[in-house]
């Protein structure tokens, strides 16, 4: 009884402090303490943080862990790993949000990387998106083509023409992310962009850009002068 009240006490505590100062001043380990009192009501959440920490080495790394490793942490369970599995999406979701409410028009690669970044946010693995806009360069359908390893998702041709129709889109944007990387392009990347702008040109529906996510950084081929133009021989 007496080591219950000792963690109960220590939890209203932490809590408190949140309440009052926010995250920024908290360790790792006191984060994830944070969220395990959602989902463990009694236990040690202080010292299964620490093993948490110790197995994945880092916070990001135990919230984008998969929940079958997490979950086989000593004094976690399912039910605490399904609980932090989803913070990365429930993120993502919450920032792609934010940026939907006003329904920006992506008219230029600063905008389309303020689209794209909140929408890639925390995916250890490579996705590939094709934003469909309609004529005032507005998001009708952000389609998510492929999701893949952490090097490479695979991408085909007539799935993102297929996209493109079926949303009306009066024009497209390319977009994938790097994990892994930097936001380099690849020769696979810049081949990749030139067939699909060969595949959507003769349905007269432009690619405006393609951009490579990685972390907090774009990059555009638009504005690097590297976006292929639409042959139509």
């Amino acid at each position: 009884m007496k080591g219950e009240n000792l963690h109960a006490g220590h939890r209203e505590r932490l809590r408190k402090r949140f309440l009052e100062e926010g995250l920024d001043s908290f360790e790792d380990h006191q984060v994830l303490e944070l969220l395990l009192f959602q989902v463990i009501a009694r236990g040690d959440t202080n010292l299964i943080s620490h093993r948490l920490i110790q197995r994945f080495g880092s916070l990001s790394a135990v919230l984008e862990a998969d929940p079958k490793d997490v979950a086989s942490v000593e004094g976690c369970g399912e039910k605490a790993a399904a609980f932090m599995a989803m913070i990365p999406q429930v993120t993502r979701r919450y920032y792609h949000d934010r940026v939907l409410r006003d329904r920006p028009k992506l008219n230029s690669s600063t905008a389309v990387a303020d689209y794209l970044i909140p929408l890639m946010a925390g995916r250890p693995e490579e996705v590939f998106y094709v934003l469909c806009l309609d004529t005032q360069c507005r998001v009708v359908y952000p389609a998510l083509i492929s999701e893949g390893t952490i090097k490479e998702a695979a991408v085909y041709p007539r799935h993102v023409v297929e996209v493109a129709i079926r949303h009306r889109a009066a024009s497209v944007v390319l977009a994938h992310n790097h994990p892994a990387g930097t936001t380099k392009p690849s020769p696979q990347d810049q081949h990749l962009t030139k067939i699909l702008i060969q595949a959507l040109g003769p349905l007269d529906i432009k690619v405006l850009d393609h951009i490579i996510v990685a972390g907090n950084q774009a990059y555009s081929f638009a504005s690097e002068g590297i976006l292929p133009a639409y042959d139509a021989r």
